[in-house]
């Protein structure tokens, strides 16, 4: 079963995904997890970590899209 998106609609979750992963990294209690000497992840990363990437490539999106914008009206002329 394939799920059919539009970048729009990409975009946005990916977008929401960020704001969800900055409200736990946020929190009280999960900062007090992080804080603790026995969490670690098996490449060292950490949430806000996870929130960059996301970040990273929401724009990634962004720049294809104005690229094939600018290319659609380059051949339209």
């Amino acid at each position: 079963m394939e799920i059919k998106l539009t970048t729009s609609e990409i975009r946005t979750i990916l977008q929401g995904c960020q704001y969800t992963l900055q409200l736990v990294g946020s929190s009280r209690d999960y900062r007090k997890i992080q804080s603790l000497e026995h969490f670690s992840t098996s490449n060292d990363v950490v949430l806000n970590d996870a929130f960059s990437i996301l970040g990273e490539i929401v724009d990634a999106i962004e720049q294809v899209e104005q690229f094939s914008q600018q290319g659609e009206s380059s051949h339209g002329t």
